[in-house]
């Protein structure tokens, strides 16, 4: 069952917990928190106490993206604020097998993350274990990017290997997804379309995640 989630990094801080509201009311499944240390990636972005203030504001789980470093050192941190699902880096994690058990212990979700040009092949031996595979359809760092075709590869290898092995991990897909991109996404396998500029930059963030949800509907999604 597809799932929404929209990203806050391309929210109006001044008004967050209104536009969290209204993605809420035009059926937003997830919301989704991008952390960007500045190292791993070129941008500086969200802290524990954001996460602290959108779980104060929805119900919806979190889903808050690690694009950092050192991921284990912050594990707990983002955990104890309220995420649901933590998604780490393949590329920054030295130990992502103790990553996701960590994630785990502290009663998480544990996702795994893969930029465009790291093969699915590298985290196959993590597949029965993880609940979460996030496919970066950009090159992470920057909101409104445009979507990278050949990643929707990926998507496929990830659900071809997931029926074939009849594991339950979602696959999730951030970057470039609008209107003409999710529906791809979504033939190709995907699970949870990430978006935050087609949503929160557009001329009305009502209409333009309720028209990404139809189209999740549409290909199977929940009301």
């Amino acid at each position: 069952m597809p799932y929404l989630a929209p990203s806050i990094l391309s929210a109006d801080l001044t008004c967050l917990a209104d536009q969290i509201r209204i993605v809420e009311e035009q059926g937003a499944d997830f919301i989704h928190i991008d952390v960007m240390d500045g190292h791993f990636v070129p941008n500086l972005t969200f802290g524990p106490v954001i996460v602290e203030a959108v779980k104060r504001i929805t119900k919806l789980p979190l889903d808050v993206h690690l694009m950092v470093k050192n991921p284990m050192q912050f594990l707990d941190w983002f955990a104890a604020a309220g995420a649901h699902y933590i998604t780490v880096h393949q590329e920054a994690c030295l130990h992502l097998d103790r990553a996701m058990n960590h994630i785990k212990n502290l009663g998480c979700k544990a996702g795994v993350s893969l930029n465009p040009a790291t093969p699915v092949q590298s985290i196959l031996h993590l597949l029965e274990s993880v609940d979460l595979v996030l496919i970066m359809s950009v090159n992470p760092g920057f909101g409104g990017q445009s979507f990278i075709p050949y990643t929707l590869t990926k998507i496929r290898e990830l659900h071809e290997y997931r029926q074939s092995r009849k594991t339950n991990f979602l696959i999730e897909v951030d970057g470039g997804i609008n209107e003409e991109t999710a529906e791809s996404a979504l033939k190709a396998g995907a699970d949870v379309l990430v978006a935050g500029n087609s949503i929160f930059n557009s001329h009305s963030i009502a209409d333009s995640c309720a028209e990404l949800k139809s189209i999740i509907v549409k290909n199977g999604g929940k009301v």
